[in-house]
């Protein structure tokens, strides 16, 4: 459980960097970090799955490169489903996903569980 809440910090703080990054990212505080931090890994448990299952054929075909703008998608949906979270356009929200993604790796490979 320890470990499950200190990756939700992290991802949280993973949010404030990318949006530090990212100009088209804004988050307005911690608190709104770790709320769209929950909602992103709830986003991407629920609905990324079906998503990828519908979208196989592209996938397939682009060598699973539109993976990343399935992940830019699930920013967008979190953004929309989080006050103080705002992703705007459609690179943003892709670039922005593969900078989080490296971010909370880098973040999470310090944490054992």
């Amino acid at each position: 459980m320890k470990g499950w809440v200190v990756r939700w910090i992290l991802n949280g703080v993973a949010l404030l960097l990318t949006s530090a990054l990212i100009g088209g990212i804004e988050v307005k505080g911690f608190l709104a970090a770790l709320f769209a931090a929950l909602v992103l890994g709830i986003v991407n448990a629920i609905i990324r799955p079906i998503i990828i299952f519908l979208t196989l054929p592209i996938n397939l075909i682009t060598l699973g490169l539109f993976t990343l703008v399935i992940n830019g998608f699930m920013l967008k949906i979190t953004s929309i489903v989080v006050n103080g979270f705002d992703v705007r356009g459609f690179w943003a929200a892709t670039i922005g996903a593969i900078i989080l993604s490296l971010i909370s790796a880098v973040l999470n490979a310090l944490v054992e569980d």
